[in-house]
């Protein structure tokens, strides 16, 4: 009955945080607030234990591919699919699932966690598995060097209570070895895959070390064409569709196998791997499409240089619509003068409160810029009055706020509102 009260005063507060337009992480604060140990009490009854997803890139989206892979497999599974990942959002998370009691119905727990709050939410969650997707340059205004960053990931990762999945490609996390009782296993790409992609993997270097490609992997890509991909698992190849296109899908995918093979304890079911994959919609706002009249709206998604370069290599090669929006969400943006915008022949328009610094880049790399428009919602209208494209698609590529902003304006609410 202890957690009676915390939880009704949490659905409370987020039923009016629903009516005034949002903010998921104020019903977790309350919960925390009223009930300190909620997230103990509900993650100690998840009888597979909880995973721990962790990377500068791809945590949303891999959340969703080991989900769906899991259910596929039979499994109930919670997770935090708005991809609020700090304790007052996945607190907010379990708001959605629990009974008025605090208790839950799920076998295991698959939470995408940021990372400087991971070592913080193993006292609360204690991880049995821990996934370390990639260290990237990111936020560098919070995070100050990449160098940080891969020792919070490997910080949390020592703490598993069974297993580490991490990335053979990564000069941070690849070295990671087991502590006491732990089992790890690495997934990556072969080397061939990556060295056919414009522009790499984008994973930070780590200068103190050498790069080692030489340490196994149990899930590998070892092919793939836009959004298909071949993934060896174990002694198995599956083929997969993709939510997006991209080879930084595919890496995640194999990573999304690889944990399911060690959650599961045996190799993954090719034909249960394809039922997931088949049906999977594209994580909030990376690769999603909206209708856009007779169109439809593709939303690609970056916050860091990485995310962008990856998105921009993986566009179809002279895209015929492209809108380009950026603001105040991302803080530094000099990174873009680090970034091969040659996959792109022209932008339609630009938007966003730092469209102007964007059009001075694509100028000094001789991309001509058709119109800028700083108001998004001004810049949507006018995508929408361009004539169809031939692949009747035009590309929205944005960074997360502008995305938030866009999605609204075409009549798509958020995620917390339609849960």
């Amino acid at each position: 009955m202890r957690y009676l009260l915390p939880v009704l005063a949490g659905r409370l507060v987020r039923a009016v945080a629903r009516l005034r337009g949002g903010g998921s992480a104020y019903p977790g604060r309350t919960v925390l607030a009223l009930a300190p140990d909620f997230l103990t009490h509900v993650s100690s009854q998840f009888e597979q234990g909880v995973v721990f997803v962790l990377g500068s890139n791809g945590k949303s989206t891999t959340t969703m591919m080991l989900t769906e892979t899991l259910r596929a497999h039979g499994l109930r599974v919670f997770t935090n699919p708005t991809g609020a990942n700090l304790p007052q959002g996945i607190a907010s998370a379990f708001l959605r699932e629990v009974t008025p009691l605090g208790r839950v119905k799920h076998d295991i727990g698959v939470i995408e966690v940021d990372e400087a709050f991971a070592v913080e939410l193993t006292r609360s969650l204690h991880p049995s598995t821990v996934l370390m997707l990639n260290v990237q340059v990111d936020q560098l205004y919070r995070f100050f060097e990449t160098e940080r960053v891969g020792t919070m990931m490997t910080d949390t990762a020592a703490l598993a209570t069974r297993a580490v999945v991490t990335n053979r490609d990564d000069q941070h996390l690849a070295p990671y070895e087991a502590r006491p009782g732990q089992t790890v296993t690495r997934f990556g790409a072969a080397p061939d895959v990556v060295a056919a992609a414009p522009n790499g993997l984008q994973n930070a270097n780590d200068f103190s070390r050498e790069a080692d490609s030489t340490r196994p992997v149990e899930a590998e890509v070892v092919a793939m064409d836009g959004d298909r991909a071949s993934i060896r698992v174990g002694e198995t190849t599956v083929d997969v569709r993709l939510p997006a296109r991209g080879l930084h899908y595919a890496v995640d995918a194999a990573a999304a196998l690889q944990t399911a093979s060690v959650v599961l304890g045996r190799p993954v079911d090719q034909e249960a791997v394809a039922r997931a994959f088949d049906t999977m919609k594209p994580a909030y706002g990376r690769g999603e499409r909206m209708s856009l009249g007779a169109d439809e709206a593709e939303f690609i998604m970056f916050k860091n240089a990485a995310s962008l370069q990856l998105n921009l290599d993986a566009l179809p090669q002279g895209a015929e619509q492209v809108m380009l929006a950026i603001d105040e969400g991302t803080p530094d943006i000099s990174w873009i003068y680090d970034i091969d915008f040659s996959r792109l022949d022209h932008v339609d328009v630009l938007a966003g409160a730092k469209a102007w610094q964007l059009a001075l880049r694509l100028e000094h790399e001789g991309i001509p810029v058709h119109v800028i428009e700083e108001d998004i919602a001004k810049a949507i209208k006018l995508m929408r009055a361009l004539p169809s494209p031939l692949d009747r698609t035009k590309h929205f590529v944005t960074n997360y706020e502008q995305m938030m902003l866009a999605r609204r304006i075409l009549g798509h609410p958020d995620l917390e509102k339609t849960a």
